[in-house]
């Protein structure tokens, strides 16, 4: 079947502006919830902004959608200002966490609602509707109801109601939020496909650090209502800006040093004995703190080493690979150390 309707060839094009917020604010009564915030994202990006719960990522996405108003500021829509347009003029399609959908309709009504309230001609409805069901892999279950499907089949029900309507813009609110974890991981890679097959603008909210490190082209990492990050997913995690980003993505280990903070990630951080043979040669640099294992537990790929720092209540993790000659246990005393090239300077 032919999926000209929505492929937008988005192969090596120049990435063009298609979101633009500028100046954005938005307080609720003497709450502000985002100080003065700009951002501009790109045509046929995956953008993910990510934080935790209460950080603003999801009041943002809203006034993109035009379910929220900003108090001040902006909202450019492919170079139109649409700050002040209701949601059904602005051509952007929203998909939540939970389904809503219609329980008394099959998958193929349910996809083709929106297409009959906008007064779409039957023939385009028809073609359109068949499409996303091939994109989304529903074909098989056109005739069934929403409580006939699993969580899984039903949220790529409602992916595919929001792209027949041919979108500039798919705004997603944790959309795999409420499924089982291996259909979750599943469901990611489909949409990381769809979307780049599509050339499609996704805006993708989530609190999962490893949803969005999987599924991103850029990450915005947002903390009460600041954006204290925006990177591509390999920088965020390698070369975290500040303190906030290092903790709240992934695993790290902080080290206070000459009034600044050292950032190691658990798979930097390398464990020798407290006491090494003076006359062996030297293959690594000298530890720079000592300390007792307190636990290693297991995690299927890795054992986590579990270290506290002489002189000190801190405690810092190590990951032990199967392939490791030397296998710790608890109560062994070590040696800590990495190389200059792993420790990343940190703000806040």
């Amino acid at each position: 079947m032919q999926t000209k309707f929505f492929m937008k060839g988005c192969d090596n094009k120049k990435m063009e502006e298609m979101i633009r917020l500028q100046g954005i604010t938005k307080k609720y009564g003497n709450n502000l919830i985002i100080p003065k915030l700009d951002l501009t994202i790109y045509d046929g990006e995956f953008l993910t902004l990510l934080g935790p719960s209460g950080c603003g990522k999801t009041t943002l996405l809203r006034m993109i959608a035009g379910l929220d108003t900003p108090t001040t500021g902006k909202i450019y829509l492919d170079d139109e200002d649409v700050t002040n347009k209701p949601p059904y003029k602005r051509d952007v399609n929203m998909v939540f966490q939970h389904y809503a959908l219609f329980p008394h309709m099959t998958v193929e009504e349910n996809i083709k609602f929106g297409l009959m309230m906008k007064k779409v001609p039957a023939e385009e409805q028809k073609e359109r509707v068949a499409q996303v069901l091939y994109l989304t892999q529903l074909e098989e279950f056109r005739n069934r109801r929403p409580q006939q499907m699993s969580g899984g089949q039903q949220q790529r029900v409602a992916i595919a109601r929001a792209l027949v309507n041919n979108p500039k813009v798919l705004l997603l609110d944790e959309p795999l939020g409420a499924l089982d974890y291996q259909l979750r991981k599943n469901l990611q890679l489909e949409l990381k496909n769809l979307q780049r097959g599509l050339g499609l603008t996704f805006i993708y909210v989530t609190h999962d650090q490893e949803e969005a490190l999987t599924m991103s082209d850029r990450i915005v990492v947002m903390n009460k209502g600041v954006i204290e990050q925006d990177d591509d997913p390999d920088t965020i995690y390698h070369y975290p800006n500040t303190r906030f980003v290092a903790k709240f993505i992934g695993e790290s280990n902080f080290f206070e040093s000459d009034n600044e903070t050292l950032v190691i990630r658990p798979e930097k951080l390398n464990l020798c004995p407290e006491y090494e043979d003076e006359a062996a040669e030297k293959t690594h640099p000298e530890p720079g703190y000592y300390g007792t294992v307190v636990d290693v537990v297991f995690y299927g790929t890795i054992d986590k080493v579990f270290i506290r720092l002489d002189n000190s209540n801190q405690t810092v993790v190590a990951y032990q690979y199967f392939d490791d000659v030397k296998r710790w246990s608890p109560d062994e005393r070590v040696g800590i150390w990495w190389y200059a090239k792993d420790e990343v300077r940190v703000t806040r």
